[in-house]
């Protein structure tokens, strides 16, 4: 269905290709999970299948990609959407019509298919994806699931015999994520479509993959089963993580799989208590934020109902809930930016009075509360990644004791030119360059928004020690997100909302632990105990874990069945 035959890419402003010597064949009705590290090149593999690699992006393509039979050097994109269907990272960005039937008819109105087919395509696909009580629905007015649903919508009414989808669920909810990733597999295995999926949170995906086609960063493809893949790569999710300490083997994918092989485990840690996966705590934080009554509404409609929340320097709160729950609008109602109906925030200043931030001034305001929202390309406007970097220092007086913004990004996704256009960057490297702008002003008050969509598993790392080292510097951190596993290891304190309200407030252990939803893949695997992560279950385990104990560099030394 898809054969790579030594394909080389490589762009005007990189000195080695992106892709090399790529030999790949991807088969009907298979679905491949592509991973690899941020930046490593797996947005070029996925464009090239369609053609957007180099018609749209430039560059020069070497060797061949046949797509059904058709060489996409001869068949630009708009050749392909009969055979190829495309989901970007963001839905909304893919959408051009304004009501879900709209924009599920839209695709094959540009292929001029008969109205009468349309009609019957559409239906069946509203059955098939479970958007038919939607489909007079206003597509802004959709949860993130919903939109994606429809996105995957919009482009199988036309037939593809391939879906392309690039991180599907990086803004999704677990449950959202469950329901588009169910919608995906029923068409591999029902309708025998071929699926090319890339995503960074691979613990969501890995148990449905027939195969895992990995990039390790050098320009090769490395393709193969994916239990065998996974044993040596260096990017894993929490459940091989795991099973490498172990020494499970074959190593499980699936927690089903992996609660059979831990039961072992699972004997040796009863009676144990698990090392804390936060520092401590200190006892006198001080209050830096505190929020009454507040509620915003839009059109009438509440999206945050009267909450009451307090935050402390030192402490990392992660905020969670389902799309729609009202985590953003909480989030810009306590910056001062957003909306806010009723309610008021307060936050010391300076001068330790207690102000509102929306009534400051935007440079008063940006040092006292920061907010990284969850588009971050909103924030950027300059001409390259140097200018954003020394424009962030400048609007935040960055001294010689501070640290810059080229220092802050370099540890969040290392080796971003300083030419390259912001826009050109990929949706990792945005979000990072936008999260290394706002902490360079390092303010009291720092609020993420979904801040580790599109980041590796290094990336996350990165992440997580500049969050320590806001707390430990006595900041507070809020970080709204629907990543369990980051929370897992992040967050000291976990707040879930629900139709405006707060209806969890506590400690992570107590809150995503007793979560079916929330709980992360090492809760899930050695339950009843009370463990969230990998490391704190090696520790208690000792040195006695098995012989398969860490993850090597990249270089992949195992069958090689695409390079």
């Amino acid at each position: 269905m898809i054969h790579f035959d030594q394909v080389t890419v490589q762009y005007e402003d990189t000195a080695e290709p992106v892709l090399r010597d790529v030999d790949l064949t991807v088969e009907e009705g298979e679905l491949c999970l592509v991973v690899g590290h941020t930046g490593v090149g797996k947005s070029t593999l996925l464009g090239a299948v369609n053609g957007l690699v180099p018609h749209f992006t430039g560059g020069t393509l070497s060797g061949r990609v046949l797509v059904d039979g058709r060489d996409t050097a001869a068949h630009p994109p708009r050749e392909l959407a009969d055979v190829v269907g495309v989901v970007g990272q963001d839905p909304l960005d893919g959408f051009v019509t304004d009501t879900v039937e709209e924009e599920l008819a839209y695709t094959m109105e540009q292929l001029a298919i008969p109205p009468a087919t349309m009609r019957k395509r559409v239906e069946e696909t509203l059955d098939l994806l479970g958007l038919a009580d939607l489909r007079h629905r206003a597509l802004h007015e959709l949860s993130g699931g919903q939109q994606q649903r429809v996105a995957i919508g919009s482009v199988l009414t036309a037939h593809p015999r391939i879906l392309v989808l690039d991180e599907p669920t990086s803004a999704l909810d677990p449950t959202a994520a469950e329901e588009v990733l169910a919608a995906v597999t029923r068409l591999v295995h029902d309708l025998g479509v071929t699926v090319l999926l890339a995503e960074h949170r691979l613990e969501r995906v890995v148990q449905y993959a027939d195969r895992v086609i990995h990039l390790p960063g050098d320009g090769r493809v490395v393709s193969g089963p994916p239990a065998e893949i996974f044993r040596r790569t260096s990017i894993a999710p929490p459940i091989v993580e795991l099973g490498r300490a172990a020494g499970w083997n074959p190593l499980p994918l699936s927690i089903r799989d992996a609660r059979r092989a831990a039961a072992p485990v699972r004997t040796r840690l009863t009676g144990t208590t698990p090392g804390p996966a936060r520092p401590p705590l200190a006892a006198d934080r001080p209050i830096l934020l505190t929020a009454r009554g507040v509620t915003v509404s839009y059109q009438g409609v509440p999206a945050v109902r009267e909450v009451d929340l307090t935050l402390h320097g030192g402490e990392v709160t992660a905020l969670m809930g389902r799309n729609g729950s009202g985590k953003s609008s909480l989030l810009w109602a306590l910056q001062g930016s957003g909306p806010r109906a009723a309610g008021t925030v307060r936050i010391p200043t300076d001068t330790a009075e207690l102000a509102d931030p929306r009534k400051l001034s935007a440079t008063e305001a940006r040092r006292l509360v920061g907010l990284v929202p969850q588009t971050p390309t909103d924030l950027l406007y300059l001409e390259t990644v140097k200018q954003e970097l020394d424009q962030a220092d400048a609007e935040s007086a960055v001294t010689a004791t501070g640290t810059p913004a080229r220092a802050i990004l370099d540890r969040l996704a290392p080796g971003i030119p300083d030419t390259t256009h912001p826009r050109d960057l990929s949706e990792g490297q945005k979000l990072a360059l936008v999260l290394a702008i706002q902490l360079a002003a390092a303010p009291r008050v720092m609020l993420l928004d979904e801040p580790t969509r599109g980041l590796d598993y290094r990336a996350k790392e990165q992440l997580i020690r500049i969050v320590d080292d806001l707390a430990a510097e006595g900041r507070a951190v809020v970080i709204s997100t629907h990543d369990v596993e980051f929370v897992a290891r992040a967050a000291d304190r976990v707040v879930v909302m629900a139709e405006g309200d707060i209806v969890a407030d506590g400690p992570t252990t107590e809150v995503i632990v007793a979560s079916p939803v929330f709980a992360p893949q090492t809760a899930k695997i050695l339950s009843p105990l009370p463990y969230l992560t990998v490391a704190q279950a090696v520790a208690a385990l000792g040195d006695d874990t098995g012989t398969d104990t860490g993850t090597d560099t990249g270089t992949d030394t195992g069958r090689d069945t695409a390079s």
